[in-house]
């Protein structure tokens, strides 16, 4: 039974559904409501931007297409994985082998003890799928590999962050997460890693980028979805699809 209620019926374009999403944490005694009746659905392909002002509910959406937090009421499906009613272990499993995160505070993307090889490389053994010349291909296309052996401590930020692209896409996630990836990084390094987030959205999957940067946000090349208090207030196509 598990298993058939880890997956949902889905359109054949389509990748995730949001509908009536609500997520609601409980502080103490106090509950606060981050998504309110959210409705939403991405295609396969597409590179999303999530804008809106703190407390709009971006990062909490994150988490609860991640995997990170389960919905208290509605819809979130996710390639036909319902994740209101998935087990906590069946939970673990897919983020492990469906989501690829990409936090701001780089030092959450590494291990600091570990190399940059071996940080990309861990992924892939979470997730049962190893291959020890891929990770050092990926530190490579993201032009480090001559840090394949040095450890967080001795990279720059820039530097931190693109080993954390490279280990988040190293099990090719088909849901690539990024939450204010740029925040940390000057423009032009900003613009690489945007070139880079669309290279690696050729798996049939999805990228979704929640940010802060209006300017970033307009760069996205299919949709900026805009929340305001847990609820899409705004969708829009900077180009016609």
């Amino acid at each position: 039974m598990a298993a058939v209620a880890e997956v949902a019926e889905v359109a054949a374009d389509e990748f995730i559904r949001c509908e009536g999403l609500v997520k609601i944490y409980k502080i103490e005694d106090v509950e606060v409501v981050a998504l309110q009746g959210l409705d939403l659905t991405i295609r396969r392909g597409e590179v999303m931007g999530i804008i809106g002002p703190s407390g709009s509910g971006k990062t909490t959406l994150m988490n609860v297409l991640g995997g990170l937090d389960a919905p208290s009421a509605g819809k979130a499906v996710v390639h036909g994985t319902d994740l209101i009613r998935i087990s906590d272990r069946q939970r673990l499993r897919y983020r492990r082998r469906t989501v690829g995160f990409v936090w701001q505070n780089v030092s959450r993307n590494l291990i600091p003890y570990l190399t940059a090889t071996e940080n990309v490389q861990l992924p892939m053994i979470l997730s049962g799928r190893f291959d020890h010349r891929r990770a050092e291909r990926l530190l490579r296309l993201v032009g480090l590999g001559h840090r394949l052996r040095h450890r967080p401590v001795t990279m720059s930020g820039g530097e931190q962050q693109r080993v954390g692209i490279a280990r988040a896409v190293v099990h090719r996630p088909l849901l690539l997460l990024a939450d204010e990836p740029t925040g940390n990084l000057d423009p032009k390094l900003s613009r690489y890693t945007m070139a880079l987030f669309a290279r690696f959205n050729q798996i049939g999957g999805a990228v979704v980028i929640a940010t802060h940067d209006l300017d970033l946000a307009r760069s996205m090349p299919h949709r900026i979805v805009t929340l305001h208090e847990g609820s899409v207030v705004n969708d829009t196509r900077p180009r016609s699809q």
